[in-house]
């Protein structure tokens, strides 16, 4: 889908949707939990959905509702499943090595940019520990054998997600189990996130709260909160302030940046950088260090980034870890989202600010994460 945004600001009021690293985290709890448990999660999108596919076809009942779901606890695990994590590299994260914990013969098939990105170390110590994985096709996993308790090792600074999956299979294994994180931790909010969504289950326990709400999404959110401090009239509902997600960041980052701030990590904030690049551009520039990350997202996201800014007339360059972002201004032109939902948003906001058309290719990319959301920007004001 291609679509032509005209120069404009928005305005109005906007309710962020609920999170999605909140919502995978909190079906999965529930999905083990000793009773039924309600989840209100109003909106959905397709990694969220793969999340709860992948959960059915272990044995949860899972029930779609206008306001969320209703989940049955796993109550029979099937001696063999086919998993279709779609491109949710989330889904595919956190639920392998729980079917290493359950002993499931799993395969897993991939779509997009998921069977290139890496998978190790998260592989081989699963080897290490149990299980057989294998590649039957380029775009298949297969998963066999069970994982043992024992002392686990993962390196921090590839992927929490890893780290994510562990603690979850850790919790599913009998007998006594350790993880020790190695090197430098990158994205630990995320980490965080997965240890209150098991306290709030009382994990190992799995006791259900009975009803849970998933809170506003940062991460989609700061593609508006950035809109507002680039002069779009927006009115945000929905955010918790005192939200662990890492992404809240965007708040201080972007007052910073306003204020000529020169460099940002981006060791915590990785779905940050593409929309804060667009306000380093149309104002003082900004340095992102700590990217090598982004080069494994739904697209090589610092080339993907530094292509949406010179494609909308900035200038931008990347070393191994840092991506430098010009304060050139942006004027407009056609943006290639790669597939990246995040990119194609990004372009969406840098039209707030540009003085020419923006065209956004691969449009729908957003429905990865935000299927409304080229809906919302409409009803902002957006000239589609």
């Amino acid at each position: 889908m291609e679509i032509t945004i005209q120069p404009h600001t928005l305005r109005g009021d906007i309710t962020i949707i609920p999170s999605k690293s909140q919502a995978h985290r909190l079906l999965i709890c529930a999905a083990f939990a000793d009773r039924s448990t309600q989840l209100r999660c109003a909106d959905t999108n397709r990694d969220i959905e793969a999340t709860a596919d992948c959960l059915r076809a272990l044995g949860a009942g899972i029930i779609r509702t206008d306001s969320g779901y209703v989940i049955d606890p796993v109550s029979t695990v099937p001696e063999s499943a086919e998993l279709d994590v779609c491109e949710s590299g989330s889904t595919l994260r956190f639920i392998l090595p729980i079917v290493g914990a359950l002993g499931v013969d799993a395969t897993f098939k991939m779509a997009g940019r998921l069977p290139q990105r890496p998978l190790s170390p998260l592989w081989e110590e699963m080897e290490r520990m149990g299980c057989t994985l294998t590649r039957p096709t380029a775009d298949t996993i297969r998963c066999r054998g069970r994982l043992r308790p024992g002392d686990y090792t993962i390196d921090g600074g590839v992927s929490s997600q890893y780290i994510t999956g562990l603690l979850f299979a850790q919790s599913l294994i009998e007998g006594e189990s350790h993880l020790e994180i190695t090197g430098k931790i990158e994205s630990k909010p995320y980490i965080d996130l997965t240890r209150e969504a098991m306290a709030l289950f009382d994990a190992p326990h799995y006791r259900s709260p009975g009803y849970v709400a998933v809170e506003g999404d940062w991460s989609n959110g700061a593609f508006f909160v950035t809109a507002a401090m680039l002069g779009s009239d927006l009115s945000i509902h929905g955010l918790n302030n005192d939200s662990i997600q890492g992404d809240r960041a965007v708040m201080d980052i972007t007052r910073k940046l306003l204020a000529g701030c020169a460099t940002v990590s981006a060791a915590h904030i990785p779905d940050l950088v593409p929309v804060l690049s667009v306000m380093a551009a149309s104002q003082h520039g900004a340095v992102f260090t700590d990217i090598r990350r982004l080069r494994i997202k739904e697209s090589d996201r610092v080339a993907s980034t530094i292509a949406m800014i010179e494609a909308l007339g900035g200038r931008a360059e990347a070393t191994a870890d840092t991506l430098t972002v010009y304060g050139t201004g942006l004027t407009g032109g056609t943006v290639d989202a790669q597939n990246d939902h995040r990119i194609a948003m990004s372009a969406a906001i840098a039209a707030t600010v540009c003085t020419q058309p923006v065209t956004v290719m691969g449009a729908e990319a957003v429905n990865k994460s935000y299927p409304k959301f080229w809906d919302e920007y409409k009803r902002l004001g957006g000239k589609i």
